[in-house]
């Protein structure tokens, strides 16, 4: 499927760590678009641009902290569109995902938590939607979370994200009700508005090693391949196809019926393909609920 973003412009948030946000960028960049990356690393940064760089597209790094009103976050939306031109595809895929009991969180925890996982996104929105309405097209993504989700109980699991993810899931749970608000304010106008969460912990760079150690079980994880091609879908269809969804990454695989692609979108990822992945749905649901005595999804 090479070239499905062919002459779009794209903003990725949270692209400096290998993870997520790095491979959506180089994705992007291998199907055509012109991307723009932004995080608090300069190194980071600096490391994803040179893979974005292997895949024949020069990108746009633009160094930005976005826990600090101040930090330059109101500017990167017109920076992009300075370099590149019209912005057509924002992804807001930086967290902070503080994992502690209620009552030893700080203020300034949740003011950090805040500003990364609500108001950076918010802001970034705002300034993104009056050039693709003024232009009738537009995808917005924001990643999420099932923490975000209600817990199941009680009774509740005795650890895991039920007891320590208040303050990451209350967060989250904001960004998906503000992502289905400014859905429905963008209906019929050819903006495409919508969140994605993984379905299971993804396998980034830091979870590799956990993973080999086995201090993560194997059929909690999902390649980053599988939430990059979800995240492509959520950044290509139509809002008439996919708009005001809070999606989880497999589930919406099989529901498209869409192949599932390495990072440069010129290979098929063997065992990870829609016929593949019920099968790996179910294992990884019922090895959570054996783990944590219930709940969907991991990340």
């Amino acid at each position: 499927m090479h070239g499905a973003c062919e002459g779009r412009v794209a903003l990725v948030t949270g692209a400096s760590q290998g993870g997520t946000g790095t491979c959506l960028a180089i994705r992007l960049a291998a199907e055509g678009a012109r991307v723009a990356i932004t995080a608090r690393s300069v190194e980071g940064l600096e490391k994803a641009a040179k893979r974005i760089e292997a895949v024949g597209a020069a990108p746009l790094v633009l160094p930005c902290d976005l826990s600090d009103p101040a930090g330059g976050r109101d500017t990167l939306v017109s920076r992009t569109e300075e370099a590149f031109g019209p912005l057509d595809i924002l992804v807001n895929n930086a967290a902070m995902g503080l994992y502690q009991p209620f009552d030893r969180m700080t203020r300034r925890d949740l003011e950090i938590a805040q500003e990364v996982n609500v108001f950076g996104p918010w802001a970034l929105m705002q300034a993104a939607l009056p050039g693709m309405r003024e232009r009738g097209r537009g995808w917005i993504l924001n990643m999420t979370t099932s923490v975000a989700e209600l817990p199941q109980g009680p009774p509740f699991p005795n650890s895991g994200p039920a007891r320590a993810g208040t303050l990451y899931g209350g967060t989250k749970a904001m960004l998906n009700r503000v992502t289905v608000g400014v859905a429905a304010e963008v209906e019929g106008q050819g903006i495409a508005v919508n969140a994605l969460t993984p379905q299971a912990a993804i396998l980034t760079p830091m979870l590799e090693g956990a993973l080999e150690q086995g201090a993560i079980h194997q059929d909690l994880f999902e390649p980053l391949e599988t939430m990059v091609e979800a995240s492509m879908a959520l950044c290509t269809e139509g809002p008439e196809a996919l708009h005001a969804r809070i999606g989880y990454s497999l589930d919406l695989l099989v529901e498209l019926g869409r192949p599932v692609y390495s990072l440069d979108g010129r290979d098929l990822v063997e065992g990870w393909q829609p016929a593949d992945l019920p099968a790996r749905i179910a294992t990884q649901r019922a090895t959570q609920q054996a783990q944590q005595g219930g709940g969907y999804g991991l990340d």
